[in-house]
């Protein structure tokens, strides 16, 4: 029986590693308009966000947004939307990919209370269905294409 990673790889897939910390969440290091940072992979978060404290770290051009953001216990949140950058993981790399820009103040200090260090953003189910993600939470990875 053939391996998924293998039968992945043949495919033309990337591999990247997950690291699952102390909250059960799974994380991993990329880069947004070459700035590293560390992310949350999240498939019930319908977009990928970045905190509004990180906006200038990774460069980005915030513009106004009406819709309001919810999870995690917190709602009604109000939001802007960056559009157009990269984000590369390893060597592997998209361009004119949009963030929504949010307060991550309550993920990052559920994060502080068991121990773990904060994140600049979570990595939602837009980008995962855009590059056919697969997760395999068995070997602790996650394979772009």
């Amino acid at each position: 029986m053939r391996q998924l990673r293998n039968l992945l790889q043949e495919s033309g897939f990337y591999r990247i590693p997950l690291k699952k910390i102390k909250s059960g969440h799974y994380t991993f290091s990329a880069k947004i308009n070459t700035i590293p940072g560390i992310f949350i992979i999240d498939t019930g978060a319908s977009s990928s966000c970045v905190g509004f404290n990180n906006n200038s770290y990774f460069n980005l051009k915030n513009e106004k947004s009406l819709v309001k953001a919810a999870g995690a216990g917190a709602i009604n949140m109000k939001t802007e939307i960056a559009k157009n950058n990269s984000i590369a993981i390893g060597s592997w790399k998209i361009s004119h990919f949009d963030f929504v820009i949010f307060d991550l103040s309550h993920v990052n200090e559920a994060l502080h209370q068991v121990g773990e260090t904060p994140i600049h953003g979570i990595i939602g189910a837009d980008f995962l269905k855009k590059n056919r993600a697969v997760i395999d939470y068995g070997r602790n990875c996650f394979y772009l294409k």
